[in-house]
């Protein structure tokens, strides 16, 4: 009976370290995984591409599961203003990229101006499958600073 106590509070821990070392939904964690790999001259159909993982850097990095958008070439994320990965990352700077097991390298720079057509794109792509969610977003021409758009490219 002892050893299956053991074992019972063995994989509650196990189980707790896990959801604060890895993001869970939209809990935060702080690592990545995935093999370290160069990023690619084209990215490719990302059109079905509905969640990246993105890590953060900071003396405790963060590492968050958010949507992503192609446009013209180029990968783009969003975030709300507000939101802590936003707050760490301010105008840009080092990321690294999670997609499937492969991870990338990247620089993350904050769109001050033509982010409204990349929010634009962001809502027409999950609109289909997140209706309530995308219903809920600001208008691009209304929402001022509001969302953070953020360019990623190769560092």
């Amino acid at each position: 009976m002892k050893v299956v106590k053991i074992i019972a509070v063995v994989l509650v821990l196990v189980a707790a370290v896990l959801i604060f070392v890895a993001p869970v939904g939209p809990l935060p964690g702080i690592f990545i995984g995935g093999t370290d790999t160069t990023v690619p001259e084209n990215w490719g159909d990302t059109s079905t591409r509905h969640e990246i993982k993105l890590e953060v850097q900071g003396s405790i990095p963060r590492v968050v599961t958010v949507w992503v958008i192609q446009v013209d070439g180029v990968l783009h994320v969003v975030g709300s203003g507000k939101s802590g990965w936003v707050t760490m990352l301010g105008d840009g700077g080092p990321v690294r990229v999670r997609m499937d097991d492969k991870t990338y390298s990247l620089d993350a720079m904050r769109l001050s101006t033509g982010w409204q057509g990349i929010l634009t794109a962001y809502a027409d792509k999950y609109r289909a499958d997140y209706p309530d969610i995308v219903n809920s977003f600001s208008k691009p021409e209304k929402a001022q600073a509001s969302p953070a758009v953020f360019r990623l490219s190769k560092t």
